[in-house]
């Protein structure tokens, strides 16, 4: 999430009850979280297996819980509990705030475009020219939809992700972390029905330009799909994933979180994607292998009870 103009960090370290280590002078230009992050931004860590990667990391403001070494030109934010911290500032720059009508008084819709009955239109949504926006769709609060939509029946755009912090020391073990993001879908994109799309933690989702996707697909917060790609029925998507331009998922493929699916790569249905895929090329099977290694594959392992009896019988 962006602020709508820089906050001194001065202001932000005294609004967290935090104490400054670095640069007191600096100011922020945002919230990110760490697969996100860019300069200008703040983020907070609350345990030492990741101090090193938020510090690290291109963000120049880290709300941390613990004094350590800080890099030069950046700030640390001291505080006893950096979760609830961020969680304040999420609630300050970004409050909920209920809107009661179909279709909000802050919403913005461009020349040409359908929006059909029951549909449902938050604060600032921003819906671009000639679109067509068919019955019983909700795309909530900050999304922004692109020239020449189409979003069939029962979607729901921009629900918020699927992200908890987790500590074992409380009654409520998992307690959610605000979404304060957005989902951005490029122009010319097709979405078909029942499909649900998170929008970023703190950043965006994104749908890219000329993608089109079929019925029940889920894409999880923070993912960024490229132009062009396919994604047919029953497709899942976690957090914080990157597909290149042109690739195509097949029905009921399954992607893990934080990996790359590399430009043009095709995945077989019922696929399954725990790391990174090179692209240009056709994957099968779970875990997803290159098509024709996994076909082979399955070929000796249709073999094994010949083999099995044949080596049975020279034990004889």
């Amino acid at each position: 999430m962006k602020f709508d103009k820089p906050v001194d960090i001065s202001w932000v370290a005294d609004f967290i009850h935090a104490d400054i280590i670095g640069n007191k002078q600096g100011q922020a230009t945002g919230i990110n979280e760490i697969h996100k992050v860019e300069s200008g931004d703040i983020v907070f860590v609350d345990h030492p297996k990741y101090y090193d990667k938020c510090i690290q990391s291109a963000a120049s403001f880290i709300i941390i819980n613990k004094e350590v070494s800080c890099p030069e030109g950046k700030s640390l934010l001291v505080t006893a509990s950096p979760f609830e911290a961020y969680q304040q500032l999420v609630n300050y720059f970004r409050p909920f705030i209920p809107s009661l009508k179909m279709i909000s008084d802050s919403a913005t819709v461009g020349t040409g475009s359908v929006i059909m009955p029951n549909t449902y239109i938050g604060n600032q949504v921003s819906i671009g020219s000639h679109c067509i926006i068919h019955p019983n769709v909700t795309i909530l609060d900050h999304c922004i939809i692109g020239d020449e939509v189409v979003i069939q029946s029962g979607t729901v755009i921009g629900s918020d992700a699927f992200y908890y912090n987790r500590k074992t020391n409380r009654d409520l073990q998992y307690q959610k972390m605000k979404s304060c993001g957005r989902v951005v879908i490029q122009d010319a994109v097709e979405i078909g029905a029942g499909c649900t799309i998170d929008r970023g933690v703190s950043g965006d989702t994104v749908i890219g330009s000329g993608t089109k996707i079929d019925n029940l697909v889920h894409i999880g917060h923070d993912t960024v799909i490229g132009k062009n790609c396919l994604l047919a029925a029953q497709v899942g998507i976690a957090g914080a994933t990157e597909i290149e331009d042109e690739v195509i998922l097949w029905g009921q493929v399954g992607v893990s979180k934080t990996l790359t699916i590399g430009k043009g790569a095709v995945l077989m249905a019922q696929s399954g994607v725990p790391s990174s895929l090179e692209g240009g090329k056709s994957y099968f099977g779970s875990p997803a292998l290159e098509a024709k290694e996994k076909m082979k594959e399955l070929v000796w392992v249709k073999r094994i009870p010949e083999i099995w009896q044949k080596l049975s019988d020279l034990i004889k």
